[in-house]
């Protein structure tokens, strides 16, 4: 019951502190001026697809959690969720593009540790993780572009 309970915790925590940055971060006018690459994905996927996200990086963070709390791996897990909830504020927030790529190359990079971390310690943990570094890894591209194009 524990273990339920704690990855409950995680995927309500994450999911909802998620959901509160975006909603106080609407990409608004300032993100629909912007030249955009031609594989700018249609903006209502986003809201999905990082919900599925935060579902999986809450489950490998509680997988984290209730293996080693104090470790490095879910210290890291820690960091990489810190610099997720700080991109959305960066690029949208303050309208930057630089400030953008400043926190997400490091994410990407945190979220590629945990999942090299997690490879034989949990590998499900590393294997919850690898759509988020695809996506991550797309929007890294995405960033770079529309900070090139603008």
């Amino acid at each position: 019951m524990k273990k339920i309970l704690i990855h409950l915790l995680f995927i309500l925590l994450v999911v909802g502190l998620g959901a509160l940055i975006g909603v106080s971060n609407v990409p608004g006018t300032w993100y629909q001026s912007l030249a955009k690459p031609p594989f700018n994905p249609p903006n209502w996927i986003f809201g999905p697809v990082w919900t599925a996200l935060y579902v999986l990086i809450g489950i490998a963070g509680a997988r984290a959690w209730l293996s080693a709390p104090a470790s490095g791996r879910t210290q890291l897990w820690f960091g990489q969720m810190a610099l997720n909830f700080l991109w959305t504020p960066a690029f949208f927030g303050a309208q930057s593009m630089l400030l953008g790529l400043v926190v997400i190359v490091p994410l990407l990079l945190a979220i590629l540790a945990f999942i090299r971390m997690s490879w034989t310690a949990d590998r499900v943990s590393a294997l919850l993780f690898v759509p988020y570094a695809l996506w991550v890894g797309f929007a890294t591209l995405l960033n770079l572009s529309l900070f090139l194009l603008n």
